[in-house]
């Protein structure tokens, strides 16, 4: 079952085309990667992906109560609730909040209750409060982090922060997950670490989850199925064995050895 597709997709920046004419099909609960040299395209598919950018041309659909459905141009608060879910290149933690409060604010949009039961604090206030609490530290104890859940995320190691990430967009409740370089800056056990925990969520919380990395041992060790991009043009799709081989992509990004 197709949960994402793009069609014939083009962002274009003045004269330049930084993406163009990209189609792709996303499968439900596929671990797909997204790679590419410097410069290719990646983070502004993303960012058309998740309504950051609006398409120049070309269409996106998404998979929405059984029906694809037109996301192309939607604002990104739109789209989140739609089910995409991301992180970011760089990182982009609420760095004066705690552990805690972000997972909390990443929630925000499944709160079930008013304004008016905010300011004079209904009981429904104090259950939903509660829920959310319970369900932020469950999120927290999938990412290592529950012990830390109040200190400022800023404190945090580098390795933490991008753990603390993947859980906030996890806090959205989504249905496909994008992950921007989240290996980025991260040593060997750490990258192992990510590894595994990329494995978990996607099976713990059936998820569909598209990976730009330049990390080549993770991206081969976890998806799939592989896109490559090169100057915004989709250049090559398939299995890690058959990207690997793939005398256009060697040529691209890869390299001889």
């Amino acid at each position: 079952m197709i949960v994402l597709q793009t069609k014939n997709l083009t962002r274009n920046f003045g004269g330049l085309a930084a993406v163009s004419n990209v189609s792709l099909e996303i499968k439900k609960n596929e671990l797909v990667g997204l790679i590419g040299p410097n410069g290719a395209g990646k983070t502004t598919l993303f960012n058309l992906l998740t309504g950051v950018y609006e398409p120049s041309e070309g269409t996106i659909e998404l998979l929405v109560d059984g029906n694809l459905k037109s996301i192309g141009g939607l604002k990104p608060y739109t789209i989140t609730n739609f089910g995409i879910g991301r992180t970011f290149q760089n990182i982009r933690l609420f760095k004066e909040l705690t552990v805690l409060d972000n997972i909390k604010v990443g929630m925000n949009q499944n709160i079930n209750y008013g304004v008016l039961t905010a300011i004079f604090r209904f009981p429904k206030y104090y259950s939903e409060e509660k829920r959310v609490h319970e369900e932020a530290l469950k999120l927290l104890e999938v990412v290592n982090l529950v012990d830390k859940k109040d200190e400022l995320a800023k404190n945090l190691p580098y390795g933490e922060q991008r753990k603390l990430e993947i859980a906030r967009a996890l806090a959205t409740n989504p249905r496909v997950l994008f992950l921007d370089e989240p290996a980025a800056g991260m040593n060997p056990i750490e990258t192992q670490e990510l590894t595994d925990l990329i494995r978990k969520i996607k099976d713990d919380f059936n998820l569909t989850i598209i990976l730009i990395e330049h990390d080549m041992s993770l991206v081969m060790n976890v998806c799939e199925r592989i896109y490559v991009l090169d100057y915004g043009k989709l250049i090559a799709s398939g299995d890690p064995d058959s990207i690997k081989n793939n005398k256009k992509v060697i040529e691209a990004y890869l390299g001889e050895d």
